[in-house]
């Protein structure tokens, strides 16, 4: 197996881009992509997307966007992991890199949702949970979160004030993005008197519906010194699942699979959580915030929103998380979102975070969710030079 890297990012404002097609904002951020790399043509195109066809009713996305960047001709296909649907495809392309079945690979990862509102997003967001069992009873999937924040704050004598700190943080760090949807601070007096969504998830605990495209070049680590001298090494990529409906876990308020895939992919890396200076996880809801850093070893069961409380999840803090505004400021355009943390993680190894950047940053950790834990993939990245 061949060592792969990332030599190439692009992406495009996230937002209601209604003027703009889900073909047009792949291409935006693909072409962005290889220009980044100096490549001009790829050998496999991985999209990563949920809900095109519920939503744009178009399927096909694979044959469709590389037919439309100009590439017609090339492998190119979709992949559907739910909300997990962008890290999924890039771990795709980099298996492809890895083989030795491809040497230069794209991943798009691309989302339209804003054409639709109300119920039909709703009902699409909601397939990400058990059909027969979950959602036949018209729970949606903001409600499976919030049943999940309750039994949390039950378990661990918490109240909502407590969860305060993810989203704060999350919109201070948006507010230097110029990507980011949502790019004004915010206060914890703020966060308490926003409306309830589905109690106990506020609108400041959870993330908006949009629209966006993030996009990686890969290759051979061996090659990519041909293509760019600011290459970005992926040390690990791990998935791993659970089971879909959120009743038949052994543990509601555990995120088994971030705990099996974090843990896979520390020891293909060599690193522990000491070593991890900064961690894009996915705060769709602030309480997956706080299982997401409990499940990867940076807090203690139930200990995941004091380390917020505590600073330590700032941009000086011990766990830098949200970097770019996560989730919550930055904007959650489902399938794009896993491409986008990989984008954001390789500007902070680069050194070209701007206002955000972290000193020193040399190793990385990515980790996207799909539903609501039964698809969790991890990535390891670290600074080539």
């Amino acid at each position: 197996m061949r060592d792969v890297s990332i030599i190439g990012i692009g992406q495009t404002p996230v937002g209601e881009q209604w003027d703009t097609g889900l073909r047009h904002l792949a291409y935006h951020a693909l072409r962005d992509a290889m220009i980044d790399a100096g490549v001009e043509r790829v050998d496999a195109l991985y999209v990563g997307n949920m809900l095109s066809g519920e939503i744009s009713a178009q399927a096909h996305l694979g044959a469709l966007i590389a037919d439309f960047a100009g590439m017609r001709g090339i492998e190119a296909i979709k992949v559907e992991a739910a909300c997990a649907s962008g890290a999924a495809a890039v771990r795709q392309g980099l298996i492809g890199v890895a083989s030795g079945m491809q040497d230069v690979v794209a991943v798009v990862g691309v989302e339209k949702m804003t054409d639709n509102i109300g119920s039909k997003v709703t009902a699409g967001l909601a397939e990400a949970a058990d059909a027969d069992y979950e959602t036949v009873h018209g729970i949606s999937f903001v409600g499976l979160n919030a049943l999940v924040m309750r039994r949390y704050m039950y378990e661990y004598g918490l109240k909502h004030e407590d969860f305060a700190a993810f989203s704060v943080n999350a919109h201070a760090n948006g507010a230097n993005n110029p990507n980011a949807m949502f790019r004004s601070p915010i206060t914890e007096k703020t966060f308490l008197n926003a409306g309830m969504v589905a109690d106990p998830i506020s609108l400041f605990d959870a993330s908006p519906m949009c629209d966006g495209a993030a996009a990686v070049i890969l290759c051979p680590t061996d090659l990519a010194k041909q293509f760019t001298g600011n290459s970005v090494r992926i040390a690990a990529s791990t998935i791993a699942t659970d089971s879909v409906a959120i009743h038949d876990r052994k543990n509601p308020i555990w995120l088994q699979a971030a705990e099996d895939s974090a843990r896979q992919a520390y020891k293909l890396s060599g690193y522990t959580p000491a070593d991890i200076d900064f961690f894009e996880l996915h705060d769709a809801f602030t309480i997956m915030s706080a299982l997401s850093l409990e499940a990867c070893g940076f807090a203690e069961p139930g200990q995941g929103t004091r380390l917020a409380k505590d600073g330590e999840i700032t941009l000086s803090g011990k766990i830098p998380i949200s970097t770019m505004g996560g989730l919550k400021s930055r904007g959650h355009p489902v399938g794009a979102t896993g491409v986008y943390q990989i984008v954001e993680s390789v500007l902070q190894l680069r050194g070209d975070a701007g206002e955000n950047q972290i000193p020193n940053a040399r190793v990385g950790m990515a980790q996207n969710i799909g539903g609501s834990g039964a698809t969790i993939v991890t990535h390891i990245l670290e600074r080539n030079n």
